[in-house]
């Protein structure tokens, strides 16, 4: 399948893509890996005059740590190196084994986590991880820059809260995210390399009794955007994590998710399966915390 034309752009600093970006406004897109934005110019879901690369941009591909900032991931971090990141397995395996869980071997060697979140797909792999640590984006524009709270940053199916003239340079993962317990859990309906039918991150923090002191649940596929189980997050505080809690959280989750029923998996079950996973996970962030 061929692609539409279009004027190809590849700046070699912030500067000067930002200064693209907003000289042609409305006409152009960015391109980081590619895997999505590939297909949806194959399908001539977007017809844009210019396609904008930032793969020369400087700085964009490290992984850093600090124990004030936290972990920061940036724009240009394969899914690949992402999984498999030796600081990454150390402070966030979830973010890890989310990017893992990602499509296929080939797709993570080419694609981002960063595009995989400004893709905006509510069955995203690495937002409900992200998204219950806490997690945050930072941009850059002509007027600046800024940073966006993820619980903040989704607006519907492939739509966020980037301006047309933004660049998203970093996902920033506090520091005090990295000491919680925090879980993934995915189900496909075909396979794991599969577009997930549900998936949940959990992140929980316990007080000396091992009581749940601050919980976040996040679930994907149910909803036009990921959604907090809020009535779960509101219940646990305060509760020993046993069968019956974990139980009446699961139940919860399933009543705030809002899924539809599609060629992945019916509304029925999704809301089956939040039940399932929530307790899944919280029980294994439990153990990590």
């Amino acid at each position: 399948m061929t692609l539409p034309k279009f004027n190809f752009l590849a700046p070699t600093t912030l500067a000067e893509a930002c200064a693209l970006l907003e000289k042609h406004q409305g006409r152009i897109k960015l391109k980081a890996g590619g895997t999505d934005m590939l297909v949806r110019l194959s399908h001539r879901a977007v017809k844009p005059d210019y396609l904008l690369s930032i793969k020369q941009l400087p700085g964009l591909n490290e992984i850093s740590h600090d124990q004030e900032n936290g972990l920061t991931i940036g724009a240009l971090a394969l899914l690949r190196q992402v999984e498999s990141h030796p600081l990454i397995l150390e402070k966030a395996p979830m973010v890890a084994r989310a990017a893992h869980a990602t499509a296929t071997v080939q797709i993570r060697n080419m694609g981002t986590v960063m595009g995989n979140l400004c893709n905006a797909s509510p069955s995203a792999d690495n937002i409900p991880t992200l998204m219950a640590m806490n997690a945050s984006i930072t941009t850059v524009s002509g007027k600046g820059a800024r940073e966006i709270p993820l619980d903040e940053f989704f607006l519907g199916p492939g739509r966020t809260a980037l301006a047309a003239d933004e660049i998203a340079t970093a996902i920033k993962v506090p520091a005090a995210s990295l000491q919680n317990g925090v879980s993934y859990q995915k189900i496909s309906p075909r396979s794991k390399v599969d577009i997930a039918a549900v998936n949940i991150g959990a992140m929980i923090a316990l007080d000396a009794e091992k009581r749940c002191r601050e919980v976040r649940i996040v679930m994907g596929a149910v909803g036009p955007t990921p959604l907090h189980a809020m009535q779960a997050e509101a219940f646990l505080p305060g509760k020993f994590l046993n069968e019956e809690t974990l139980a009446e959280a699961g139940r919860l989750a399933a009543e705030d998710a809002a899924p539809i029923s599609d060629v992945r998996a019916s509304r029925e079950y999704r809301k089956l399966m939040v039940e399932v996973l929530t307790k899944r996970a919280l029980l294994e962030a439990a153990g990590l915390a």
